[in-house]
């Protein structure tokens, strides 16, 4: 193979591994950057569950809106202590590929170092014990001569070359024996915080499972509990249907009246404006970035029908979600709207539908309500206060609405 055929491959084969051990650095970094996310958002979200929790008092009562709000803490600190786990993996991957590259770099300088041994051992052999000028003029002719000299420059110049990259790679080498000192350090740290993390989750298993004992023990009066909060909310659900289908029956008429203002988009189920039809586009195009009705809390009954945590053969039914909050956290809106409805509902306490074209939204458990029937408000606006029980828990019930059809609030708020 010819000589520029040779380095052609041993270049492109020299791109090639630069360009995967770049790529692999480029991953090692976004995991890094990724892990150290995802470990800042769930320590921020433990703080929140922490000042919550604080906020009840010190004799907490065993109910299942306890159990649930421990459950998600629970979890929560559960990410947290497998996140840490994840990160002690990849810091001993990277421990791995630096004492790779360590056991590398000495060999490639222990190479150098034989070759720069056996350059001066050669040069020495060559001129036979003579001195450089005693060499170069002991040449037979002056065509030698020159040769003479021009190989001693390049050989002169190859040892400095050499002497170079041992110089640099020495350098390379203590560099990265630095790299994975620190990395191990950081290990040892990492480790450490999981290890109190790990002992943080096992006091919340322990106070989870003393609340699931209580209630366990209380299985006939839980069962009355969960029959009248049944029938609550189903008065709860018969206001809001006879509200949205007054609003249904109004829209109708006034459509009959004034046809040439008012449109029924594809799958609407009432006539609508065309303020109205372009509010409702734009509640559904927020699907998923709705802000909450609260600025801070956590989902401690989920919507939908669940089984019950500590009675088997027991299911807990939700329409909306309640969300765990701070005790006189105000309740706002998550949507431009209109204020359709106030009342006091059994179990439920100050309650307000707000309707966002077709969409309506309705907060219950509201100690105070700050908005009039009627009046329009934006998203964010303050509609009143969450009620705050004797035991210093405070919830706010959620529920979203198309029309006469119940939909699942947690797919329309942004996540957490």
């Amino acid at each position: 193979m010819h000589s520029r055929s040779v380095y052609k491959v041993a270049f492109i084969l020299f791109f090639t591994l630069f360009a995967w051990s770049m790529d692999g650095f480029a991953q090692t970094k976004k995991t890094r950057e990724q892990l150290e996310k995802e470990k800042l958002e769930v320590q921020e979200r433990l703080k929140e569950f922490d000042l919550i929790l604080k906020r009840t008092t010190q004799t907490k009562n065993a109910t299942i809106g306890e159990l649930n709000a421990l459950t998600r803490q629970y979890q929560t600190q559960n990410r947290l202590v497998n996140t840490l786990d994840r990160e002690v993996k990849l810091i001993d991957q990277e421990i791995d590929e630096t004492e790779t590259k360590i056991k590398d770099y000495q060999q490639e300088l222990k190479e150098l170092k034989e070759e720069y041994a056996r350059m001066i051992y050669n040069a020495s052999k060559m001129n036979r014990g003579l001195s450089i000028v005693a060499f170069v003029f002991s040449s037979s002719d002056f065509n030698q001569l020159y040769m003479r000299l021009k190989y001693l420059k390049q050989y002169a110049d190859s040892r400095k070359q050499q002497a170079v990259q041992i110089e640099k790679l020495t350098a390379e080498l203590a560099a990265q024996q630095i790299v994975l000192d620190a990395k191990k350090e950081e290990k040892v740290a990492v480790l450490a915080e999981a290890q109190q993390e790990r002992q943080k989750l096992e006091q919340m298993r322990k106070q989870q499972q003393g609340v699931v004992n209580t209630l366990t023990s209380k299985e006939r009066q839980i069962q009355g509990q969960i029959a009248e909060t049944k029938k609550q909310q189903a008065q709860l659900n018969k206001m809001i249907k006879q509200v949205i289908e007054e609003e249904i029956r109004l829209a109708e008429a006034a459509a009959k009246k004034e046809n040439s203002t008012t449109t029924k988009s594809a799958g609407s189920t009432m006539p609508m404006t065309p303020e109205a039809a372009a509010l409702s586009s734009s509640f559904a195009g927020n699907r998923g970035k709705l802000p909450w009705p609260v600025e801070t809390g956590f989902v401690s009954q989920a919507y939908g029908t669940h089984p019950h945590p500590t009675l088997k053969g027991i299911t807990i039914d939700n329409d909306g979600i309640d969300i765990r909050t701070q005790p006189e956290s105000s309740v706002r809106s998550v949507f431009d709207g209109t204020v359709t409805k106030i009342t006091t509902m059994p179990g439920y306490g100050g309650t307000v539908i707000i309707k966002h074209g077709e969409y309506y939204t309705m907060y219950s458990k509201l100690k105070t309500v700050s908005v009039k029937s009627g009046q329009k408000v934006n998203a964010k606006d303050v509609i009143g206060q969450v009620a705050t029980q004797p035991d210093g828990q405070a919830e706010v019930h959620f529920q979203t609405w198309k029309g006469l059809e119940i939909m699942n609030p947690s797919s329309w708020i942004s996540s957490k």
